[in-house]
């Protein structure tokens, strides 16, 4: 095992005593790189795709489009938006089929689609990204009832959470072997699940399309991209009319993240001068290369010296009993418990029409034996980005700040090495008169900085989140002050 992979770990999961991914208990990321990441490097592709084109598999969606109706989740206020969830079956041989949450836009109609994609690999996009991020309805502390998110993404687009790959979430398969699986099959299963709700949902075939996601998300939103354009080349089938995509706080490149955490730490005073000073005299953290002793005594230093901080927001309180320490940013560090609780009631359930028997446990955040037994993907899916930026999409990276896991640091030394020049030089954007983070423009690719955020941006600043997310659809930069 690389010894730079080890090095990587101790500073996602292990430096959080108590509380690791979001309160969820388990480090997927920080498992995968430590476990099974790959010494793939260079060009990637999702899926191998021939000239001849294979259909793939589509179920008759007669009727599913009614029955996935959601009339009303328990607990939840009046909306005036349309909400849907169910499965879509990717392999009918193996049982395997994909759980998916859609909010629709008050005006359905005139709005885009966006596909939402959780990372880890293994964590849940509906509890996630639904329920606690950028969703219609967070929950309440007493774990049966909603409130609504005014921030929600749905005021601008129709959105899709699709828990992915299976064993994520409600997402399952009759075959257990199909939950040790890797990026390849998620992207093939994740095309075949938008090909078949296109289906399901025929208004949205010709619409505007975007995918967007977080964290390991870096890897299985490019390359369902990729996978997207290669297969509309040559398909048949329904033609996907993507228009961008969006990664926030995205794991890309490995050694970039190695490089981009130790700096973070060190410019945000979370390890001293001389353990930084150590780690950047002996650490060599170019792929396949080992780590010295020396390296690894640092590393260790390091660990320690950081101490029980909340890695994906580290200015924010820990969920704890003893803690009265008020939220930074108003979110509530619990709200992870409340949405475990709410998911894990058999009326949410039934209403959800999740399918909870079977193979699968309850409902969890995070799957923690599909993240351990990843089976890898590239070390790095920066060719794969490149090649997106010359299709003409759309293409934006953005990055909460206040995240030390895949730290702003991180994207900021990959953006070079796509080797695009610059169009509109860094500047801050504005957010109610504030300072809502920063952007530049390079040429077929934009970063972004959120101010204040985390990991998860739009649980820590939801409205910042919406003004960044509005601007993209768009294909407008951030707004400057007037």
């Amino acid at each position: 095992m690389n010894g730079a992979v080890i090095l990587l770990l101790s500073f996602t999961c292990l430096a959080i005593s108590v509380q690791c991914y979001g309160g969820r208990g388990f480090d997927p990321l920080g498992e995968l790189i430590n476990l099974k990441r790959t010494e793939e490097s260079g060009n990637y592709r999702s899926a191998d795709v021939s000239a001849e084109y294979s259909p793939v598999y589509i179920e008759n969606q007669k009727g599913l489009k009614e029955a996935d109706r959601v009339i009303s989740l328990p607990g939840q206020p009046e909306v005036s938006f349309s909400q849907y969830s169910g499965y879509v079956i990717v392999d009918p041989n193996a049982g395997r089929a994909l759980f998916y949450y859609f909010a629709e836009s008050q005006d359905s109609s005139t709005k885009p689609l966006v596909l939402w994609l959780n990372g880890g690999p293994g964590c849940s996009s509906l509890g996630a990204g639904a329920m606690t991020e950028l969703g219609p309805f967070r929950v309440n502390p007493d774990g049966k009832t909603l409130w609504y998110n005014k921030n929600s993404w749905n005021n601008v687009a129709n959105v899709i959470f699709l828990e992915s790959p299976a064993g994520v979430g409600f997402s399952y398969s009759n075959k257990s072997s199909d939950y040790i699986t890797g990026d390849k099959q998620t992207a093939a299963d994740s095309y075949v699940f938008l090909i078949n709700w296109l289906e399901r949902f025929p208004e949205y075939k010709t619409r505007d399309f975007y995918i967007t996601g977080e964290s390991y998300a870096g890897h299985y939103v490019p390359q369902l991209a990729d996978l997207i354009l290669q297969n509309n080349k040559i398909t048949n089938q329904t033609i996907v009319n993507l228009k961008g995509i969006a990664m926030g706080n995205a794991y890309i490149d490995a050694e970039d993240q190695l490089r981009g955490v130790y700096d973070y730490y060190w410019t945000h005073a979370l390890i001293s001068d001389e353990i930084h000073k150590g780690i950047i005299e002996n650490c060599n953290f170019s792929l396949g290369a080992s780590l010295s002793v020396a390296c690894q005594d640092y590393a260790a230093q390091a660990k320690k010296a950081k101490g029980n901080v909340f890695s994906y927001d580290i200015y924010a309180p820990l969920c704890s009993p003893s803690s009265n320490a008020p939220p930074v940013s108003g979110y509530d560090p619990c709200s992870d418990n409340y949405v475990h609780a709410y998911l894990n009631t058999p009326q949410v359930q039934k209403a959800l029409h999740a399918n909870v028997t079977g193979i699968l446990g309850p409902w969890e955040f995070c799957n923690n034996y599909v993240g351990s037994n990843w089976q890898g993907g590239p070390s790095t899916v920066l060719p794969t980005i490149k090649e997106l930026m010359a299709s003409g999409i759309r293409v934006w990276i953005y990055s909460g700040d206040t995240d030390s896991v895949v730290p702003v640091t991180t994207t900021r030394y990959s953006m070079p090495k796509l080797g695009a020049p610059v169009k509109t030089p860094w500047y801050p954007w504005y957010n109610q008169g504030e300072v809502g983070g920063y952007a530049v423009e390079y040429e077929n690719i934009t970063f972004v900085s959120i101010r204040g955020a985390g990991h998860f941006v739009t649980s820590y600043q939801p409205e910042r989140a919406l003004t960044l997310f509005s601007s993209f659809l768009e294909g407008k930069l951030p707004p400057t002050a007037n």
